[in-house]
């Protein structure tokens, strides 16, 4: 009996100090790394922005075109920034929203519109683990701002509705004129979606925003990143 009880002692010992590691792996390191990871797509975006401001235009070269370059999948094309989130807070958007990408940032949905352009742009990002980069989603405000850089303009969007909460399967969230969004004539749009309940995956929430105002890098910060 005692070799029984001593065994299963050591088994829920072992255990516990299996599902400690695991909650440790979950909540600690996959967040630390995936902040490095975020950091690293930042600083690749700013170095590929800073060396084409530097390589100066082919003689007789057209104009540059008015609507951004194709994205690459799994690749960063811009910076947000949401003061509500924090002056310090700021995330990378990757195109394509499969786990891998989800992993090393913000995830824009491939067949919505790029950013600025008219249309639905759409971003995905986890509420929890990688990172937590929505996990104050819920905090989110009818006039909050999300700042958007693609190393030439900012983007200004301002959010008219939100947190609004539906299912996995309401695709209808990023049309390029969602229906419960309020919005009734095509615009400019920007919808952010992320996971609810903060641990879970049964629902989502949502955000709709329209773009504000757009300025070109060189004038500076929009005054909606200015303390």
């Amino acid at each position: 009996m005692r070799l029984v009880v001593r065994t299963l002692s050591e088994l829920c010992v072992t255990v516990g100090a299996v599902i400690v590691l695991f909650v440790v792996h979950v909540l600690f390191w996959t967040g630390v790394r995936a902040d490095t990871v975020m950091d690293d797509q930042i600083d690749r975006l700013r170095e590929r922005w800073a060396q084409d401001s530097t390589r100066p235009a082919a003689p007789g070269a057209p104009a540059a075109p008015s609507e951004p370059a194709t994205y690459e999948n799994g690749e960063p094309f811009a910076i947000m920034y949401i003061p509500r989130l924090g002056f310090t807070w700021n995330k990378p958007v990757l195109e394509g929203t499969d786990t891998g990408t989800l992993k090393k940032g913000l995830g824009h949905y491939a067949v919505t519109a790029r950013l600025g352009q008219k249309g639905n742009f759409s971003v995905a990002g986890h509420r929890r683990t990688y990172g937590d980069p929505f996990k104050d989603f819920p905090r989110l405000r009818a006039g909050d701002a999300v700042v958007l850089t693609d190393g030439t303009t900012w983007f200004t969007y301002r959010i008219d509705k939100g947190p609004y909460k539906t299912v996995p399967t309401d695709v209808e969230v990023i049309d390029p004129l969602p229906r419960k969004s309020g919005y009734t004539r095509p615009g400019r749009y920007l919808t952010l979606t992320t996971c609810e309940p903060e641990w879970g995956h049964s629902h989502r929430l949502v955000v709709w925003a329209r773009l504000d105002s757009t300025q070109p890098v060189e004038a500076g910060k929009p005054a909606a990143l200015r303390r």
